[in-house]
């Protein structure tokens, strides 16, 4: 009988609202971390790793977003992640597939009023790689939060993206300080 893996790819908001030019919430460098993300989703599906989407969707009266973000929600605010809206739909390129598992989230971290570490016990996880956007924000917060339920955490750091490199690697930096490890893609899978 195999083991179960030890390891599951989490994919932070890689969604329409967030990767798009036209979108009022779009991460200036996200959508040119697509490539790198669909490297690992096919790497983590070619070792039978779990992975994970999480999304993140809001109420339309903006009632469930953070207080410093719910101007883009309330008063016809431009809006965003709604859930059903063309926004809040993975990009083109990404796809929840069979066996796959979905998270919805409100917050930066995918670990606050979630059920995720849920799903990570019982899959048996340890470790947990991080790709998607945005670095800063729901990225790190993830992280930080993995470690905190004692998680090992990874973050791809060509698969995930910020505002600016500048802003990138700073953070990248700052979670390395922290004990969280910040591979390439290339250099992850090799590692597999």
């Amino acid at each position: 009988m195999a083991s179960k893996p030890d390891t599951a790819v989490i994919c932070i908001d890689m969604q329409n609202d967030f990767l798009l030019p036209s979108s009022p919430l779009c991460v200036k460098c996200g959508i040119a971390c697509l490539p790198r993300v669909q490297d690992a989703i096919v790497a983590a599906r070619a070792k039978s790793l779990p992975i994970i989407w999480v999304i993140r969707e809001h109420d339309p009266s903006g009632v469930d977003i953070e207080y410093t973000r719910a101007h883009l929600l309330q008063s016809g605010g431009a809006g965003g992640t709604v859930p059903g809206s063309k926004g809040a739909e993975l990009v083109e390129g990404l796809e929840v597939q069979p066996g796959d598992l979905v998270v919805i989230k409100k917050r930066f971290s995918a670990f606050l009023a979630t059920h995720l570490d849920f799903m990570l016990r019982r899959l048996g996880v340890s470790r947990v790689v991080l790709c998607g956007v945005q670095t800063p924000n729901c990225i790190r917060a993830t992280a930080v939060d993995a470690l905190g339920h004692d998680y090992a955490a990874v973050v791809l750091s060509d698969a995930t993206a910020s505002k600016s490199e500048a802003v990138q690697e700073n953070n990248l930096e700052d979670m390395r300080r922290m004990g969280i490890t910040t591979p390439t893609t290339a250099e992850w899978i090799a590692s597999l």
